[in-house]
């Protein structure tokens, strides 16, 4: 029989939260985490809204570890933070939590058979842009550690040095699916690679003017109404709805085989019964009902469950005109007339679009929500467009038992990706 797998810590940094009760609190209270650009200059770019976490207190946040991990550890977390980029320091706390919440610290784990697998690619765009800004004023002024931190993997070795961990380590990156085809390997490290655990999630992401400004020539992202009320331009299913808020962020978890957790008594939020992927064979960023329909087809089938199982799903929903729409005919082609009775939302309404690590920061929105039999509301919804004839929750939350769910996250290239999960119960 395949191992089963559960969630047993979770970590979270985002604009609506440090932890994970004040995250859904205020998921449920309808709070919008999307402000005016404040870490950069935005006077050259079209967009000036977003998830912007540049200006984070890392360092009043280092200080209350202080008393709650091991000497060691704290020292080795203040050393590397302090020169680490931006994106690496937002993705250490959450890993960090993680650890922290997994109970781990006390426990005689394995390193060796522990994982680190971070989803996400091209972390460092503002600090890369900063540095060849310098580069331009005095070469030799650039970071001097820029040469080590600015490869994608520095950011799982950093978790890795900082917590002892001695098993596989590595990135992969499938775009706004990266934390998702994370999870899918770091299952496979468990199932079948000689590990007990893993860390697994998706790292921050580090966003430039350009990168803002590249997005807005390709009308991805949100520039044109909604500059002076940042908290309104995130708004999928809306009919004013003009592309995807970039946000920063991590979401961090701790999976590990169901029996080891047992015999450790740690704490379980969820089971996962299934991480599915696939493409559309399409480089450009045209979501596919063909692609959506199978890859949640697969996920159900994996999970041994049928599509009248599935009572709640976190949706990609991103408040693009295409990819909303998109995604909705695809749960009608899946679910038939359970569609309509399954209940859909929108975490991207409240916290915006977090990049690589969107499918674990909603995954853990998710799991609470099951937690608290409570659904938060997809905001900004004034207009819904009338292909959504789905409840989306709109503007609204409401008390919901949840068994069974799935995570939806489609990215640039074609790529699709569907969690299922369920309550776990001994």
């Amino acid at each position: 029989m395949k191992k089963r797998i559960v969630i047993t810590g979770m970590g979270i940094l985002c604009r609506l939260g440090e932890t994970p009760e004040e995250f859904i609190q205020n998921l449920l209270q309808g709070k919008s985490g999307i402000i005016n650009l404040e870490s950069f200059d935005t006077s050259m770019i079209q967009c000036k809204v977003g998830g912007d976490m540049g200006n984070y207190d890392y360092k009043s946040k280092m200080k209350t570890y202080a008393d709650n991990i091991p000497l060691n550890v704290f020292k080795k977390m203040r050393k590397i933070s302090k020169t680490a980029p931006p994106a690496t320091r937002l993705t250490l706390i959450p890993a960090l939590d993680a650890f922290i919440d997994a109970g781990l610290f006390g426990y005689d784990f394995d390193p060796v058979r522990m994982s680190c697998i971070i989803g996400g690619h091209n972390f460092h765009d503002g600090y890369s842009v900063k540095n060849v800004i310098q580069f331009l004023e005095e070469p030799e002024y650039i970071d001097g550690l820029m040469g080590v931190v600015v490869f994608d993997t520095d950011m799982a070795a950093s978790m890795c040095e900082i917590l002892g961990i001695k098993g596989p380590m590595y990135t992969v990156g499938g775009t706004c699916t990266s934390a998702g085809i994370a999870l899918k390997n770091a299952i496979r490290e468990i199932r079948y690679g000689d590990c007990d655990l893993a860390l697994v999630g998706g790292g921050s992401m580090d966003y430039s003017a350009i990168g803002f400004q590249a997005l807005s020539i390709v009308n991805a992202i949100s520039y044109v109404n909604f500059n002076d009320a940042p908290e309104k331009a995130s708004r999928p299913y809306d009919t004013r709805r003009e592309g995807f808020v970039p946000a920063q962020g991590s979401g961090i978890l701790v999976i590990e085989d169901l029996d080891h957790a047992l015999q450790r008594n740690a704490r379980i939020y969820a089971e996962i019964l299934a991480v599915e992927s696939n493409n559309d064979a399409n480089h450009l960023s045209n979501p596919s009902t063909e692609g959506q329909v199978r890859v949640m087809r697969t996920a159900l089938q994996k999970a041994g469950l049928k599509p009248e199982n599935i009572d709640y799903i976190n949706a990609h929903a991103t408040s693009t005109p295409i990819g909303d729409v998109t995604e909705i005919k695809s749960i009608k082609e899946v679910f038939g007339g359970h569609a309509r009775k399954v209940k859909i939302n929108a975490t991207k309404s409240l916290l915006g679009h977090t990049g690589w690590t969107s499918h674990s920061i909603e995954l853990i929105a998710s799991i609470l929500q099951m937690q608290k039999s409570k659904l938060h509301p997809s905001i900004n919804i004034d207009e819904l467009d009338p292909e959504v004839d789905l409840d989306v929750c709109a503007n609204r939350s409401m008390d919901y038992t949840i068994n069974y769910f799935i995570k939806n996250s489609f990215g640039f290239g074609g790529i699709n990706c569907c969690t299922v999960a369920k309550k776990y119960i001994q």
